[in-house]
């Protein structure tokens, strides 16, 4: 059984370098590939109330428990939807997926996009920091909120978001962002790590998996967990689920970490932060 080595983030807790995403896994299949992820080694799980299947992750967690696996030992993230921002609606966006998942306690709550336009990121995260003061999560943060929305959390909040997760991978490395989550402490955590499996063809990834013998997406996973950030990729196959988790018993050589760097173009494979409302 492969395992990833453990994060730190800026509250003590830790969290799993390279865990498991459902994005679009569809519900009726969610609880058995949460349940393969967790019989190979994965003990970091992300869902979002949009995701439409938190039952299922909850119901594979609950029967890992079952099983004799350590709640404590799984980390398990959601995420409030924009349509439930506001201090209230927020609260009550945490009962329902507490009411999906099934679970005593959520590891960590984000807000899913800032919305800039609704303007109500702030009172969404003041409720975040409610449930963080409860004990009812054990971590919070964002999800795809640029410097300009980070630095206007910061001035109104009190908790330092432990996790601002964001589309990243060779072709939009980020490179301003994650600078600015160096500086304040944030970890950096990665959807789309693969650009939606668009980057699977570029030549210069192909060359070095020819050249170590493993998958394109294991070199680019590889050089997101060498690079330090928190990696969830997706996968809607068991075959897939452990692929992705095999990734900590070879290294890029930082020649080969060069390469991949270069590959930067800044393009997303998913929508702009400051576009969605």
């Amino acid at each position: 059984m492969h395992r990833s080595p453990k994060y730190t983030l800026n509250n003590g807790v830790s969290i799993d370098a390279l865990g498991y995403g459902v994005y679009k896994v569809p519900a009726e299949d969610c609880a058995d590939l949460v349940a393969t992820a967790l019989d190979t080694g994965y003990r970091t799980i992300d869902t979002a109330a949009l995701y439409g299947n938190e039952a299922g992750v909850g119901q594979a967690v609950n029967r890992a428990v079952a099983g004799g696996l350590p709640r404590e030992e799984v980390f398990v993230t959601s995420k409030v939807w924009n349509t439930e921002q506001g201090y209230d609606s927020t609260l009550a966006a945490f009962d329902a997926s507490m009411d999906q998942l099934g679970l005593d306690y959520l590891d960590m709550f984000l807000i899913h996009w800032p919305c800039p336009e609704r303007g109500l990121f702030i009172p969404t995260y003041k409720a975040l920091e409610t449930l963080y003061q409860q004990g009812r999560v054990r971590a919070i943060g964002v999800s795809n909120f640029e410097p300009v929305h980070l630095k206007a959390l910061l001035d109104a909040c009190e908790v330092i978001p432990a996790v601002n997760q964001v589309e990243l991978h060779p072709w939009l490395a980020q490179r301003e962002l994650l600078a600015l989550h160096a500086e304040l402490g944030i970890a950096t955590q990665a959807w789309s790590p693969l650009a939606r499996g668009a980057i699977l063809a570029d030549p210069a990834l192909l060359a070095l998996a020819a050249e170590h013998g493993r998958s394109t997406a294991q070199i680019v996973l590889r050089w997101h967990v060498q690079s330090g950030h928190l990696v969830i990729p997706k996968a809607s196959s068991a075959q897939r689920i452990r692929e992705n988790l095999s990734v900590f018993d070879f290294s890029l050589t930082d020649a080969d970490m060069a390469r991949v760097d270069a590959l930067d173009q800044g393009r997303r494979s998913g929508s702009n932060p400051n576009q969605v409302n």
